[in-house]
């Protein structure tokens, strides 16, 4: 699975593309926001692309041009910040509490690859992330709208 979020300014308008491969067979999914920001577009993103797996228990790749989204996986922020119940105001709860809980149906590995560069896979979950943010039918991220409101 190859993921990317875009926002038109930070906070602004948004999207997320996701690419999922399995065998021969390709998925493509986004989705554009109003208000929303590139970090929530990254891990929308993955969590989009988990949901629509229909298989538990699965083993999934998940490469990642979002070092905020990987990192924090991989070298256990997320842990802490699930065991300290996010203490300090750390961002984007609704997103990380839902997608640890989604986490535990696979056997997932986060793999960071460079953004806007050689990999056809980043490059059109690129395109799909834009296209979504700068489309028409955008909702609102109700997640962030909450987090603003405190």
């Amino acid at each position: 699975m190859y993921t990317d979020g875009s926002a038109r300014g930070n906070p602004g308008r948004g999207g997320y593309g996701v690419l999922l491969m399995s065998g021969h067979h390709k998925k493509e999914i986004s989705k554009g926001y109003l208000h929303t920001t590139n970090n929530r577009m990254e891990l929308m993103a993955v969590i989009a692309g988990l949901e629509s797996i229909k298989k538990n228990e699965l083993p999934v790749k998940i490469y990642s041009d979002s070092q905020y989204v990987v990192k924090a996986v991989k070298e256990g922020w997320l842990h802490n910040w699930i065991k300290t119940d996010f203490k300090g105001g750390k961002k984007n709860k609704d997103l990380w509490v839902h997608f640890y809980h989604l986490s535990k149906k696979f056997q997932l590995e986060f793999i960071w690859v460079k953004g806007h560069d050689s990999n056809p896979y980043n490059n059109r979950c690129d395109e799909l992330a834009t296209a979504a943010a700068d489309g028409k039918h955008l909702e609102e991220d109700v997640g962030y709208q909450e987090n603003e409101k405190g």
